[in-house]
Formats: C-alpha cells, sequence, structure tokens
C-alpha cells in the first residue's frame, strides 16, 4: 500500500513552465483579461446573478460572460446555482479556491491600481523614443 502524496509533493508534479502542464490552461483562465475581472467582480459582489457581473465587468459581451462563467465553475473557482424562485434565476459565488485566488489578484489589481502613474510615465517615455 503506497501513501497518498502530500500536499507539497502533488504540487512539486505541477510545472506552468512546462508546455504539457495542466496548471497551464487554469492559468489562462484566471489570467486573461476577462477571468481577472469576474473573479475580481464576484469578489465584491458575494452572490451575484448574470446581469451583476455584466454590470459590473463594463465592456465584456453576455456571450464572453457566460463563456468566462463557465470556464471558472469547470475549474473549480465559481459555483453556479438555480434558483427556484419565481422566476427562476441562477446565482453566481466563488468557491473558496475561487476566493483565495481572487484575494491574490486582488492584490496585484491594487499594485497596478497604485503604480499607474509610474506606468504611464513609463509609456509616454517609450512613445517619445526616451526610453533606456
Amino acid at each position: 500500500m503506497t501513501d497518498a502524496p502530500t500536499p507539497t509533493q502533488d504540487a512539486e508534479r505541477f510545472d506552468v513552465f512546462a508546455r504539457s502542464c495542466p496548471s497551464r490552461p487554469a492559468l489562462e483562465h484566471i489570467t486573461g483579461r476577462w477571468g481577472v475581472l469576474v473573479l475580481a467582480a464576484l469578489r465584491e459582489l458575494g452572490v451575484a446573478r448574470f446581469g451583476e457581473v455584466r454590470r459590473k465587468v463594463d465592456g465584456i459581451s453576455e456571450k464572453m460572460l457566460s463563456q468566462t462563467l463557465h470556464t471558472l465553475e469547470r475549474d473549480g473557482f465559481a459555483r453556479r446555482t438555480v434558483v427556484a424562485a419565481m422566476p427562476p434565476h441562477v446565482e453566481y459565488r466563488l468557491t473558496p479556491l475561487g476566493e483565495q485566488t481572487a484575494a491574490k489578484l486582488l492584490d496585484l489589481i491594487e499594485h497596478l491600481h497604485h503604480a499607474m502613474p509610474a506606468i504611464l510615465a513609463a509609456q509616454d517615455q517609450y512613445d517619445a523614443g526616451t526610453a533606456d
């Protein structure tokens, strides 16, 4: 009988830099343009209906939001619940894994907000052809 791998041993099986690593698609799903924003929106909204998420994530189409929510649900970051009310509706919320992931993404978003003056200055300098 073999012992089950520990979380550390299990994590060591994955290498995001390896082409065939199954963590790559999950990384793409959460760090893509819409994945980050939908995770952050759900973290802020808590439990939300489709329309609420769409209003929060300005510019996302219904089709892209639907695809993003489906992908996040498949990867275990979000949960979809059908509410048997009149009329019936669907609610979305983050799973514990989604909460942990969204917290880390929100740290990145906050960092970018604070860094925007430096980023804009660097872009202006680059565009002017005076970057080092």
